[in-house]
């Protein structure tokens, strides 16, 4: 049975997507299926792996308001393994449109349920808001994955995240469980990247990825190209770093 990690920060900008994208691609490398929900309206995982959104017919938008199943919104990646339900700015609507709707927080899980036994893990890329777009990310997942900047006001906003998952887990998912927190855009060169580390691990008590994910140009660059790092750069800092974190998850998961 396939485990479900919802990727998730209420703040933007703190690489979401990018690890979403590189870490499904490393584990896909390392011959594992995996199945990579685009549940951000901007589409940014879907275009990252070159998957065109506006030609996408069958999205997580159609998933939701039931107009089509999972299986008739996989498409296939060219990267092995990996498999994507697509996003795109149709998905911006749903909110709106699933106000009524009974146990709307539950739709995505319905969905997933169908579909978890055929891979080795899912990962679902939220949006960075608290919308029913992230409850029904948060409702479908076995954990969380917490991608966190190296800024100054990281733990402000990794405390108000991990806030709203008790809360989920209180009223709405009693399963849901914390799977770690990732450091990105790292620059070990500032002081305030490693204050933002340390200021972290002494104030979290949470499991904290001993991968740290660096500031680099390659990384920045490859979503552009419709790439994951290990394809745009292989040798780069950037796919080295996403590889040994793919390690890291694989053997935490082992030992859980």
């Amino acid at each position: 049975m396939g485990k479900i990690i919802a990727i998730a920060n209420q703040k933007g900008g703190v690489g979401k997507s990018t690890t979403a994208i590189n870490l499904s691609a490393c584990l896909a490398e390392r011959l594992k299926k995996v199945l990579l929900i685009d549940m951000d309206p901007q589409g940014n995982s879907t275009s990252g792996l070159g998957i065109n959104r506006g030609e996408q017919t069958n999205t997580v938008y159609q998933l939701l308001i039931g107009n089509a199943n999972a299986e008739e919104c996989m498409v296939r990646t060219d990267f092995g393994r990996l498999f994507v339900i697509p996003s795109n700015v149709d998905l911006a609507g749903a909110e709106v449109e699933l106000m009524g709707v009974e146990n709307k927080e539950y739709l995505l899980k319905n969905q997933i349920d169908t579909i978890k036994d055929q891979f080795d893990f899912i990962f679902i890329d939220c949006p960075p808001s608290l919308s029913v777009l992230t409850l029904n990310a948060l409702c479908a997942a076995d954990s969380v994955l917490i991608p966190v900047q190296c800024e100054y006001y990281a733990l402000e906003g990794l405390t108000q995240l991990l806030k709203t998952i008790d809360l989920v887990k209180a009223r709405l998912n009693e399963n849901l469980t914390i799977n770690g927190i990732v450091f990105t855009m790292f620059d070990g060169r500032t002081n305030l990247s490693n204050d933002v580390v340390k200021n972290v691990k002494d104030n979290i008590n949470e499991h904290v990825y001993r991968t740290v994910i660096p500031r680099n140009v390659r990384l920045a660059e490859s979503p552009s190209y419709g790439l994951p790092i290990i394809r745009y750069d292989t040798h780069s800092a950037g796919a080295q770093r996403y590889r040994e974190l793919a390690r890291e998850f694989s053997r935490k998961r082992r030992k859980s």
